[in-house]
């Protein structure tokens, strides 16, 4: 019943919000959030034994980026995967556990599917199967060709993974300046140097040869402007005087997730602009979306930008 309430609750602020006027700098360049790799990205050595922190295994850089058979350093860390999160099936549909990492926490480019409710997971599939929801990158493909069946074992897999902190949210005024490479991964610049941050996030790996292996125990700092955190508290928390209505509400009080709603805490901050501008610009449409287009219609981008920062500071 309190689900029910809480629905009701949402739908009605969401429909008075749809018909508020669109936000205001909409036009500002949100191609930060969208990795696409860069033509002068260094090659790499992809022969050249790897290794990481604490495993006793050993993969070359051509074997770590098989989507069809990734890396699987630490096997303890998890519980037994299903065939489709490490090997993938048939038709083009490539191993979970390739972009999504084992653990289920994912890279910027990708997603944290850690705990997500498997309702959720299995919704969003079919969503993309059905183009409700629009993808820049493979999820298309791959659930287009996924078997109902494997789209349950990976939703059930990813749900039974408990989510840890993995990504430190840190305010400042520049940043190290950076490339994204051949797998959309944004890395620090061969030349090193700095740059001014902006109103834009930037996500660096921590370590970036380990990010590289796609070791699951290797995360990332993401660099946010400076003051975005109280802001996006004020905006989650209150709903900004009518602009929207609180995360909590749907979310639950510590954004953790409620029911079949997902958690936002924690998650990555440029997977969350890509989604709250996705609610904006039609790319995410569907069932489970449409509370979310009424939430999202006043909010600027720089809204969104502070919503990211201070969601993703958030424990998990």
């Amino acid at each position: 019943m309190r689900i029910v309430w809480i629905a009701a609750l949402a739908l009605g602020s969401v429909l008075y919000l749809a018909a508020a006027e669109p936000p205001q700098d909409a036009t500002k360049d949100m191609s930060w959030a969208y990795p696409v790799p860069d033509k002068n990205a260094p090659p790499m050595d992809e022969t050249a034994p790897r290794h990481v922190p604490d495993s006793s295994k050993t993969y070359t850089l051509k074997e770590i980026d098989n989507l069809m058979n990734p890396p699987d350093w630490y096997p303890e860390d998890h519980p037994a995967p299903p065939q489709v999160v490490t090997h993938g099936a048939s038709q083009g549909v490539l191993a979970c556990g390739a972009c999504h990492l084992m653990s289920g926490a994912g890279h910027p480019e990708s997603a944290d599917l850690r705990g997500f409710p498997p309702e959720y997971i299995e919704r969003e599939l079919a969503d993309f199967k059905s183009l409700a929801r629009n993808d820049h990158g493979r999820m298309v493909s791959i659930s287009k060709s996924i078997s109902d069946d494997d789209a349950k074992q990976a939703a059930d897999y990813f749900s039974s993974i408990k989510p840890t902190q993995w990504i430190k949210v840190e305010e400042a005024r520049t940043v190290p300046k950076s490339i994204v490479n051949g797998g959309r991964m944004r890395l620090p610049a061969p030349g090193g140097g700095t740059e001014p941050l902006g109103d834009r996030i930037i996500e660096l790996p921590d370590n970036p040869d380990l990010v590289l292996d796609r070791d699951p125990r290797s995360g990332f700092t993401a660099y946010v402007p400076v003051g975005s955190i109280a802001k996006g508290e004020k905006l989650a928390t209150t709903g900004g005087a009518g602009k929207t209505i609180q995360c909590s509400i749907c979310h639950g009080e510590n954004l953790t997730g409620l029911g079949e709603v997902p958690r936002i805490a924690g998650l990555h901050p440029i997977y969350i602009v890509r989604q709250l501008h996705n609610f904006q610009n039609g790319d995410r449409n569907g069932k489970s979306s449409a509370l979310m287009k009424g939430v999202v219609a006043k909010l600027s981008d720089n809204d969104i930008i502070d919503l990211a920062a201070y969601v993703s500071s958030n424990q998990p």
